[in-house]
């Protein structure tokens, strides 16, 4: 994966938004103002911190050790930094991805999921 289509993959979910909130080099995606993924998408290696639930967290670490690893700079149970340029699969990527959003909607109050459930 690519950092356009890494960027590209974190922008196709509803809502969601890039901001600069750190520095100019650190792409945070958001919905609804929570975050659900940063990344660098400057750097060599490119990797992006990820939501993730505790027990799978732990688990993505054994099975890709070195690839998946606590997230830097985060709450290390709940965040994963994935390196994605690395020999993770795409489709596993996204799926990481589409699981840090979908935490993340459903941790907002009622009234905001429904309002992203819109069309």
């Amino acid at each position: 994966m690519t950092p356009r289509e890494l960027r590209d993959f974190c922008l196709s979910f509803n809502a969601s938004v890039e901001d600069f909130p750190f520095n100019p080099e650190t792409s945070v995606f958001k919905v609804r103002g929570k975050l659900f993924a940063l990344t660098n998408l400057g750097a060599t290696p490119l990797t992006v911190n990820l939501k993730c639930d505790p027990d799978d967290a732990v688990r993505l670490r054994g099975e890709h050790p070195g690839l998946i690893v606590p997230g830097w700079h985060m709450n290390k149970r709940h965040w994963n930094t994935v390196t994605v340029d690395g020999g993770l699969t795409d489709r596993l990527v996204q799926e990481l991805i589409e699981d840090s959003y979908d935490l993340v909607v459903a941790g907002l109050p009622r009234a905001e999921r429904l309002r992203l459930d819109r069309p």
